[in-house]
């Protein structure tokens, strides 16, 4: 297998946010993600069917969640988010890209 590096090829656009998947496994699946300023529209929230780890690489962001509560993320910040917990990104830098890496898991 060829190595690979989490930063290479950051697409900047500043209309579209990239996702790549790294990794598909039966109960595991992990993307990076590519944010350049991108947010969730008014009134959409996620509520998805499998947990969320996040981890912030570069950039900045703020991620709301329905309760109104906010976490605001920086460089090397981390965040579990559990399935159908409502949640919707309020901010991503826009004076840089934001990379995620995210991982979608299932509970065992």
């Amino acid at each position: 297998m060829k190595k690979k590096n989490i930063f290479d090829k950051v697409n900047v656009d500043k209309n579209n946010e990239e996702y790549i998947t790294l990794l598909r496994e039966k109960s595991v699946r992990v993307e990076r993600i590519v944010s350049n300023g991108q947010k969730s529209e008014d009134n959409f929230w996620y509520e998805q069917d499998e947990n969320e780890f996040i981890l912030l690489l570069e950039g900045d962001a703020i991620i709301e969640f329905e309760e109104n509560r906010e976490v605001k993320l920086i460089k090397g910040d981390f965040l579990d988010i559990k399935a159908r917990e409502k949640h919707r990104i309020k901010y991503t830098s826009i004076s840089q890209p934001t990379i995620w890496l995210a991982i979608f898991y299932h509970n065992s």
